[in-house]
């Protein structure tokens, strides 16, 4: 059998699955938002895939992948290259979910016209040029102890993240959220939250997994267990999620429950090829404890307004994966004998990508917000986005 067809044939499988993803985020938005902003949660998610599609292809893949630069990668128009197209859709289905992981932190008071932007930016230079740094050959690559994020704990997520704590802390936060203390905003359909994140979870066996970028031969077992410690990982977060949110709150916690099991899969993406089961378990504990009080750190203290947790699931627990493959890794880890060396380089990196996700974002969102005006009215506000920017409802009685 011709094992390069069967590694190209597993690529875009996965990639199928990635995709997939888009569905999963856009309905983990609109569940965890109010009814009247449903179609413009909808609308921006589905747009972050559209223009990451045409973006990525023009120049965003060529910057990433096009050359072996420290910093940048080249910069050649509308990449065609006969043999390795379905790399571009691997690739293009990733820097699409780096986008819209931005949407849900900012929800229910953008300008739609001034979020089209963000998405062209950030898949035109943030995504493509911290993600050459580590998988198109540039300078966290060629450290002597190389960054290790073999799916994008932080390369996809924790970049999508940082850019989403520079939204929502420029836009500032959803009226009546913070009169004096935080007020809970409820999400108005969880059916559709809990099903988003079932989506997620399933299309994440695809994000990892298909990052092994072949199936064929020996391939096969690492495949497999990448299959389990994906898995592992989100069990275990959800898990210890729902028994910390029924002792803090006297309840187990839907909503928080549902993001342990996200905080669990952004944790395990960047090692789940270089951790055993066991490794993986714990990392999802891990992720799964940091989320609460992430959230609430986010929420009471920062005083930053994410709708959907955005922040402290793919920004948090994507640096925290990936600064705990310097300490789970078989291969290097500090528990396995490896020393410390590893977990530098992580830190490295984490610390690098953060600064850059976020400083950028904070520039992005400031520019935006001086000229094109970042948010939405007061009145549009209240009467909800889907009228005033879309002219419709998304639920007609």
């Amino acid at each position: 059998m011709d094992t390069n067809a069967l590694d190209i044939l597993w690529i875009l499988v996965a990639g199928i699955l990635v995709f997939f993803m888009q569905a999963g985020f856009a309905l983990v938005e609109a569940g965890f938002t109010r009814a009247k902003n449903v179609g413009n949660i909808i609308m921006k998610n589905f747009m972050d895939f559209c223009i990451g599609s045409l973006v990525f292809w023009i120049v965003g893949y060529s910057i990433m992948y096009g050359g072996e630069g420290a910093f940048f990668g080249a910069f050649d128009l509308f990449y065609s290259k006969e043999g390795d197209l379905h790399s571009l859709f691997f690739q293009t289905v990733f820097a699409a979910t780096a986008a819209t992981i931005v949407s849900g932190a900012m929800a229910e008071r953008t300008k739609f016209s001034t979020y089209l932007v963000f998405s062209v930016i950030i898949t035109l230079v943030i995504y493509p040029i911290s993600g050459h740094w580590v998988w198109g050959g540039g300078w966290l690559s060629t450290m002597e102890t190389p960054f290790h994020d073999f799916a994008g704990s932080t390369v996809v997520h924790s970049v999508g993240g940082w850019a989403a704590l520079a939204g929502a802390w420029t836009i500032g936060p959803r009226l009546g959220k913070y009169n004096g203390k935080a007020n809970a905003i409820p999400g108005h359909n969880m059916v559709l939250g809990a099903l988003g994140v079932f989506i997620l979870w399933l299309g994440w066996f695809g994000f990892n997994p298909g990052s092994q970028l072949a199936i064929s031969g020996d391939n096969a077992n690492a495949v497999a267990s990448i299959f389990i410690t994906t898995n592992l990982a989100a069990a275990a977060g959800a898990m210890v999620t729902m028994f910390v949110t029924w002792f803090r709150y006297g309840k187990p916690d839907l909503s928080m429950t549902l993001n342990g099991a996200l905080a669990g899969l952004v944790g395990i993406t960047a090692g789940c090829d270089i951790v055993t089961p066991g490794g993986a378990a714990i990392i999802g504990v891990i992720a799964g404890l940091v989320i609460v009080f992430s959230i609430e750190f986010v929420d009471k203290k920062l005083k930053v307004d994410d709708p959907v947790g955005a922040i402290s699931v793919h920004g948090v627990c994507g640096a925290l994966g990936t600064l705990l493959v310097g300490l789970f890794a078989k291969d290097g880890g500090l528990f396995y004998g490896g020393g410390v060396s590893l977990l530098i380089s992580q830190a490295i990196g984490v610390i690098a990508i953060g600064a850059w996700a976020f400083g950028l974002g904070l520039i992005l969102f400031k520019t935006l917000k001086a000229t094109m005006g970042l948010r939405v009215t007061e009145q549009e506000e209240r009467e909800g986005l889907d009228i005033h920017e879309h002219g419709q409802s998304s639920y007609n009685y």
